[in-house]
């Protein structure tokens, strides 16, 4: 209700400046939601904070306010109650008249923004010859979300998968490959990701064991730095195997993303340093070239310097995200930049970031941002992990919760006596474990850790994806039952009577409010509550009033609130990356 809560605004600042003078124009009339619903929708707090400057008790400012509202087209007579709150409750025509334009838009009354920027999306970022693991599931999903809205609300979004695609690390793993397994570069697909993860293993318990494999792997490292075409010929394909299994998991969870590892970044990197220098930043310490940051220090109480150029020559972690940034600024023209990482990288990100505003690249117009998520937890609240300890990949988790989704779905079929195809059951099976367990992250407050919960995420009861899907099936099931089209209902007049009719209409014209609010916090969650509220609400206005047995203009009334529910629930869920279902 962005449109609503700026008129009232906008009345508000009339009625201050007309009741105390001009010096009031621009003075937040501090709107908030009733706490109560018998106080009305909306409560105006701005006389508490204007008794000291005005010198008048608070009840006092807000009657005069009140005297001077004009808000006839809009609430109810306003009331002042207690020490000065002014309590609104909008007509019951102005929602109807607000519904109405909803109904009749395909985005449902959420304009595209008027200043659309260049974003950049960085999430997900898995390493080359591991399996993608639990660790991933947050930022992959959350970044998807983030991505979506954004893309929704009409900005220019550039989704980016900065993969672990470069580093000292493939010293070993190509080392490895080419005494392992020298048919491989010959041989195509001769590796699987299954085979590289334990290949993975192999390596590094060699570099940690064996001196002579240490000195060729750091050999190797040089060899793929230099372009060395057999080097680069198996540093290709441990990228190539790990995309296949990536894709995969991607295709199960419609993420569509672009890789742009941190090889992409490497030509860059001398000018980086090189630049550096120039802006008299680096400094030399132990041979290692360093900017020393300003805030940080060591657990000497000493600067603590943010390593550029590593004493061999090599660079690090540091070094590729300012070439990354400073790419994406001048390149890809970004001019806000969210990275979707756990809470540990918060501290990396904002030295890095120092250091490149330091050197003139960010500039004031650009926002940068980073999106801190916690863990992922057992039920035992503990990091989440098998039974042996290992961590958990991803694929094994997103197969067992539509493994389980299926035996719920059987389990209920048979209960129910009902007979549906094997597609219909591997097709329900499949939306709804891949939903739940994307719901049950966005529906967390991100900074929070969170407990993985088969039972609790595939349940039908509660803040979970199957019950938002099941009111969103239970529209599509009113509107077979009644052998009606609800699209044709699109322009049906609705009149509010019954109390729960007036829930349900208020909180569905509060998605734009919602949506604004995730653009500038980048909070998921808050659309998860949004979502799961507007399923309550209609779960008990169905309840409670009939809607195929009520007679016109009533029937034709509530069925234009149903389908707007399910256009709502829709729309909302799409941007949480969550298909719907016609049936469960």
């Amino acid at each position: 209700m962005n449109a609503t809560i700026a008129q009232l605004k906008d009345r508000f600042e009339q009625a201050m400046v007309a009741a105390f003078g001009e010096e009031l124009a621009g003075t937040d009339p501090i709107l908030v939601p009733a706490s109560n619903p018998k106080f009305g929708d909306y409560q105006a707090n701005v006389a508490m904070s204007l008794t000291k400057k005005l010198g008048q008790p608070p009840r006092a400012i807000a009657e005069a306010i009140v005297a001077k509202l004009e808000l006839a087209d809009l609430c109810e007579p306003p009331t002042v109650a207690g020490p000065g709150f002014i309590n609104l409750r909008l007509q019951p025509a102005y929602l109807e008249q607000q519904l109405r334009q909803m109904q009749a838009d395909q985005r449902l009354g959420i304009p595209q923004t008027k200043q659309p920027k260049r974003t950049i999306v960085d999430f997900s970022s898995p390493n080359i010859a591991k399996e993608m693991h639990v660790g991933h599931l947050r930022s992959t999903i959350i970044g998807d979300g983030i991505a979506r809205v954004l893309e929704f609300l009409g900005h220019d979004v550039l989704r980016i998968n900065h993969l672990g695609d470069w580093g000292t690390q493939f010293g070993m793993l190509i080392t490895h490959l080419k005494q392992a397994y020298p048919e491989a570069l010959t041989t195509a697909n001769a590796l699987a990701l299954g085979d590289l993860t334990t290949f993975y293993r192999q390596a590094k318990q060699r570099f940690d064991e064996d001196e002579e494999f240490r000195e060729t792997s750091r050999l190797e490292v040089v060899a793929l730095q230099a372009g060395n075409e057999e080097t680069l010929r198996a540093w290709n394909l441990l990228c190539q195997q790990s995309f296949i299994a990536f894709q995969e998991i991607y295709d199960l969870l419609d993420i569509q993303i672009t890789n742009r590892g941190e090889s992409f970044y490497n030509p860059l990197l001398a000018g980086v340093v090189a630049d550096l220098d120039r802006a008299g930043l680096l400094v030399s310490d132990q041979g290692a070239q360093c900017v020393f940051l300003d805030g940080f220090t060591n657990k000497e109480g000493n600067p603590l310097p943010l390593i550029i150029q590593k004493s061999d020559g090599g660079y690090n972690y540091a070094t590729t995200d300012l070439a990354a940034v400073r790419y994406r600024i001048q390149q890809d023209q970004a001019e806000r930049i969210i990275y979707v990482t756990d809470v540990g990288q918060s501290n990396h990100f904002a030295q890095v970031w120092q250091v490149a505003r330091r050197a003139g690249w960010i500039p004031d117009s650009v926002e940068l941002v980073h999106v801190p998520f916690g863990l992922v937890q057992g039920e035992d609240g503990k990091k989440f992990k098998t039974r042996s300890g290992d961590t958990v990949k991803l694929r094994d988790l997103l197969d067992e919760a539509i493994d389980r989704s299926r035996a719920d779905l059987e389990a209920r079929l048979e209960a129910e006596g009902r007979q549906e195809s094997e597609q219909f059951i591997a097709h329900v099976s499949q939306v709804v474990g891949i939903s739940a367990v994307k719901y049950a992250d966005l529906s967390q407050n991100r900074t929070s850790n969170y407990i993985f919960s088969y039972d609790k995420m595939l349940s039908l009861q509660g803040n979970t994806a199957p019950y938002l899907l099941y009111a969103y099936v239970r529209v599509q099931g009113i509107s077979r039952k009644g052998e009606i089209d609800l699209q044709q209902l699109a322009n049906s007049t609705i009149q509010l009577t019954e109390e729960t009719e007036f829930a349900l209409a208020k909180h569905l014209l509060g998605l734009d409010e919602v949506l604004s609010a995730l653009e500038a916090d980048l909070m998921p969650n808050r659309l998860c509550q949004y979502l799961f509220e507007l399923s309550q609400k209609f779960n008990q206005f169905y309840d409670r009033c009939p809607i195929l047995q009520a007679e016109e203009p009533q029937r034709a009334s509530r069925l234009g609130l149903a389908d707007l529910t399910a256009r709502a629930l829709k729309l909302g869920l799409s941007l949480l990356g969550i298909e719907v279902l016609e049936r469960m």
